[in-house]
């Protein structure tokens, strides 16, 4: 059995992208893919892929590559995908509300259940087949819910996270620029929109993608 300890943080992460590059080649029918072709289709060179897949046992046989099913089956265990994993939503603004139209369609097994907002306005209307509860019941409805996406604005960013703590929430998905303070057991992941976007510029004028995998 794997020891999931032992995989860096940096393979875990690329983990979800193997996954539905997997899958999508698994609807396709294909059968085997060698890191080549993996590498060309996610960007990440060989020898990463290749190292990444021995932390699983997963190793290719040259002239054949590696089992599309049996890559696929190994990530669905390892992230889950197996379980469902209900998410709540906190702030029905414009990029709420495009969560909750999106509502992760292409993952049946993670999928936003309840929505909050302060605008009573809001309260009671249905986006996306998930009614909007108002922010004061935020207690009353996180029933078997551990996760929570985080857009509100971000003098309440704080105050909200520590009701969520409170209410059992062990991961946040942090999407406002708040740098949110939370106990040791509790999970965010920030992202940053602005942050990103300049990170993607200075990448793309300080790194092209010619020189990628070069060492």
């Amino acid at each position: 059995m794997m020891n999931q300890n032992k995989i860096p943080q940096a393979t875990a992460k690329r983990l979800p992208l193997y996954y539905r590059f997997l899958n999508n080649l698994h609807i396709q029918g294909k059968s085997r893919v060698s890191s080549k072709e993996l590498s060309d289709a996610i960007k990440v060179d060989s020898a990463t892929i290749r190292r990444d897949f021995s932390y699983f046992g997963a190793l290719g046989k040259k002239g054949y590559g590696y089992n599309v099913e049996y890559l696929l089956g190994f990530f669905r265990k390892t992230l889950d995908q197996d379980e469902n994993t209900p998410v709540a939503l906190i702030g029905v603004g414009n990029l709420g509300t495009a969560f909750l139209n999106y509502n992760f369609t292409k993952n049946n097994n993670t999928k936003i259940e309840v929505a909050f907002d302060a605008d009573k306005g809001k309260v009671g209307k249905t986006i996306g087949n998930i009614q909007i509860h108002h922010i004061e019941d935020l207690e009353n409805n996180l029933e078997n819910i551990s996760v929570a996406i985080l857009t509100v604005p971000v003098s309440e960013a704080q105050n909200i996270t520590d009701r969520l703590v409170k209410a059992g929430i062990s991961g946040i998905l942090n999407f406002t620029p708040a740098r949110i303070t939370v106990p040791e057991n509790v999970r965010v992941h920030h992202i940053d929109l602005a942050v990103e976007l300049q990170s993607l510029a200075y990448f793309m004028k300080h790194y092209p993608l010619e020189n990628e995998g070069e060492e």
